[in-house]
């Protein structure tokens, strides 16, 4: 009996964890896509964000670059609130 309790709650906590995962991956690719619109870029592949970015001029390219270090900045380094990309 104990041991069919565990698994019912370590199922549980699998799909949590997977919905957890899920939302992540919505969150981010919603983040994409309005970059993308932002900034105009018709083909939705990495190398039309590429061909974008050899386009933008300095100040462009450093504000591009806040936004996906500030979406996708890693949790682990918390000791002093930065990381270093």
């Amino acid at each position: 009996m104990k041991n069919s309790a565990l698994k019912g709650a370590l199922g549980a906590l699998a799909v949590l964890g997977v919905a957890f995962i899920a939302k992540k991956a919505i969150q981010r690719k919603k983040f994409i896509k309005g970059i993308f619109e932002e900034y105009g870029i018709k083909e939705k592949s990495p190398f039309g964000l590429a061909d974008k970015i050899r386009e933008m001029n300095d100040e462009q390219y450093q504000e591009l670059k806040g936004k996906f270090k500030k979406e996708f900045h890693s949790r682990c380094c918390r000791k002093d609130n930065t990381c270093e990309a």
